[in-house]
């Protein structure tokens, strides 16, 4: 007895002689469906064999300027994250009179040194996946200008939160407040 196959649009039952068997494109789809599957998988599982190999025969130890090496640098970095995203709300939502003084310096120099690392680790991640693709010599000099630019804005937002008056907390709400008219204006 045959086979009888059923529900294949482009099968004609009307015909007597015709045993509804799926047309030979359809089974060449399937076989070659399910052998590109298994290469896939079969690569994937390659490289990440051989990128594993590769890291831990690596005795490149990373630099100071590595700010995105290892795992502590990826945990430091989502610290700093949590603290940038539980913090700032806090100190900004509370009122000025209770943050005056040393805790708003505190706070804005704890802001300014997280800040810049955090900036500085995530323009890490951004140069180690970019910079290789455009020349690897350039990948140095791509870490040291990272480090300039972290370096900066520490002194720069050190200075706002030492120096100015409200230090960061009152530079971000004069950013929103109405320009105080002074007496030369009136």
């Amino acid at each position: 007895p045959k086979r009888r196959y059923r529900n294949f649009s482009s099968v004609r039952t009307t015909h007597p002689t015709y045993d509804a068997r799926p047309p030979n494109r359809i089974i060449m789809l399937r076989i070659a469906q399910t052998q590109s599957a298994s290469l896939l998988a079969r690569r994937s599982v390659a490289n990440a064999t051989a990128t594993a190999k590769r890291r831990a025969l690596s005795t490149k130890s990373p630099g100071p300027l590595d700010g995105d090496a290892g795992a502590a640098a990826t945990h430091a970095h989502h610290a700093m994250t949590t603290f940038l995203v539980v913090a700032t709300p806090a100190v900004f939502m509370v009122p000025d009179s209770w943050t005056d003084g040393f805790v708003d310096k505190a706070f804005g120099i704890l802001v300014a040194a997280n800040v810049s690392a955090h900036s500085w680790v995530g323009l890490n991640y951004v140069v180690t996946d970019y910079v290789p693709k455009v020349s690897k010599s350039l990948l140095g000099p791509a870490r040291i200008a990272t480090a300039g630019i972290g370096a900066i804005t520490l002194l720069g937002l050190g200075k706002i939160a030492v120096s100015s008056e409200g230090g960061i907390k009152g530079a971000i709400k004069g950013l929103w407040s109405p320009k105080k008219k002074t007496t030369a204006e009136e």
